[in-house]
């Protein structure tokens, strides 16, 4: 990042600024700490100079935030020793139906929620802090009830409980409409710096513009709500780290089964699934990933896909999450990739599992990630210097993606020629409406932005990502052989 725009990074957003050095600050990935968590750390202990005070740190890290090593240690403090212990943790709350007891689990632990209880004098003090999320993190006392040894009808077993908590939350009070009136402090080159600085990356260690705004594209699920993806891109670019580190409002499967029930809705718990408690759901290394029922698993995700409605059963619901497939890619694909953009001579989307190998599903993603354009990383693209906390870029983001103005600007700029198919246009206008919210958030009305910038930064780009699924398809389908998306044009303002 250049020192022009460091120094214009520190005046317009102050205490939303931190130092990264993701060389020295290596120790908290053995914690299983997230970008957002390490970067409170970062600011909360920082110098008179703003720098990182590590000792303080480390002392903060070995008091709080215990290894899952030193869980039964810590365990058997709480249940003989009757010791109040206090922690920095990941904790999800459980309600349960028949019984009407509150519980809670701390997954980083191995701590399950039969072994927990909330008393209803602290459920009622912090049941907003504790229903915010479906992980919220925060910092938490757990005490020990133990178990009744009375006559009584029913004995009570011991369990672990929540004493206190306090809701991890190092923005509670967010400006966005501030974030937007300073992104015009800043040119377009120098926001690229900025953004890719916020969630750890270093943009000197990409070449050029292009490579910079593909590793960028992977956020616009971040930013706009049912954004389906798919990106193939070669082992060790970064995909799992900024999907699955970065922001608290997102969700990272890497491997093993993935379920109905775990996606959408657990018909016997009565629970809701990932789609309804994340902004996205992306489905790393997708390849290793099985999907049990795979053709109940495919209706649910064409359904969902389509209009952001699960039904399972009897049941009906709502949610926002996107769907992002993640696959590594071998070089013969990505050869074969190259061809498929000349020729159209062979699938790119073979790589994908069974489930995928189906055109209706397919159509439903809105557009695909060039992962070819993205290099693999190295130590030079990681972030060395100031940089905008993850903490509070991704709670900006999360908070546009409620921003409806932005897609009626899009609606408004974009001409649709005659006989566009319907899904071809919601997928460019959703995606060109998320590099719009993610490049330029000062823009408020359609004038706001020229109409050459928005075709080659959002309209352009949108088109292509969304050209690639409509080749794909042609090559899978002969029903789509020969057809392409539509050039839309612009209104003038």
């Amino acid at each position: 990042m250049t020192p022009i725009t460091i120094q214009k990074l520190r005046a317009n957003f102050e205490q939303m600024v931190v130092y990264k050095d993701l060389s020295k600050t290596a120790f908290f990935t053995t914690l299983n700490l997230p970008s957002f968590t390490r970067d409170w750390l970062l600011s909360h202990f920082a110098t008179e100079t703003g720098d990182p005070d590590y000792g303080e740190i480390q002392k903060f890290v070995s008091r709080f935030i215990p290894r899952s090593s030193d869980w039964t240690g810590i365990k058997a403090s709480i249940i003989k020793d009757y010791e109040r212990v206090k922690l920095l943790a990941k904790l999800v709350v459980k309600v349960d139906v028949g019984s009407g007891e509150v519980s809670f689990s701390l997954p980083d632990y191995g701590l399950d929620a039969k072994e927990t209880l909330i008393e209803d004098e602290v459920w009622q003090k912090n049941k907003d802090q504790l229903l915010a999320g479906r992980e919220i993190w925060g910092m938490l006392e757990l005490g020990y009830r133990p178990p009744n040894d009375s006559a009584k009808p029913k004995k009570l077993k011991g369990k672990i409980k929540l004493t206190q908590f306090r809701s991890f939350r190092p923005y509670p009070d967010l400006d966005v409409e501030y974030y937007k009136d300073m992104r015009s402090e800043f040119e377009l080159d120098e926001w690229l710096e900025v953004l890719l600085g916020a969630v750890d990356y270093n943009a000197d260690g990409y070449v050029g513009s292009e490579q910079r705004l593909t590793m960028l594209t992977r956020l616009l699920p971040f930013v706009e709500k049912r954004l389906n993806l798919i990106e193939l891109a070669p082992k060790g670019t970064g995909k799992s780290y900024l999907f699955g580190r970065v922001s608290r409002y997102g969700w990272l499967s890497s491997g093993g089964k993935m379920t109905r029930a775990k996606m959408f809705y657990d018909v016997n718990r009565r629970e809701r699934g990932l789609v309804s408690n994340y902004d996205y759901v992306a489905l790393d290394e997708v390849q290793t990933i099985s999907f049990g029922d795979v053709d109940e698993m495919r209706a649910a995700l064409k359904g969902y896909m389509e209009s952001g409605v699960i039904t399972i059963g009897n049941w009906q619901g709502e949610a926002s999450s996107g769907i992002v497939l993640c696959g590594n890619i071998s070089q013969a694909a990505m050869e074969r990739e190259d061809a498929s953009y000349r020729d159209d001579a062979a699938s790119v989307f073979k790589e994908l599992p069974e489930i995928f190998q189906e055109s209706a599903l397919i159509d439903r993603f809105h557009g695909f990630i060039r992962g070819k354009n993205i290099p693999r990383m190295t130590d030079d693209m990681k972030i060395k210097g100031w940089a905008l906390s993850s903490e509070y870029f991704c709670s900006i983001l999360h908070e546009l993606r409620e921003d409806s103005n932005y897609r009626a600007i899009v609606d408004a700029l974009v001409v649709v020629p005659a006989n566009a198919d319907t899904r071809d246009t919601e997928a460019v206008k959703r995606i060109a409406t998320a590099y719009l919210k993610l490049l330029f958030p000062n823009v408020r009305r359609p004038e706001d932005i020229q109409p050459a910038v928005f075709n080659t930064y959002c309209l352009s780009r949108a088109r292509d990502m969304r050209s690639v699924i409509k080749r794909q398809l042609g090559i899978m389908d002969e029903e789509f052989r020969d057809k392409e998306v539509p050039h839309f044009g612009i209104n003038e303002y």
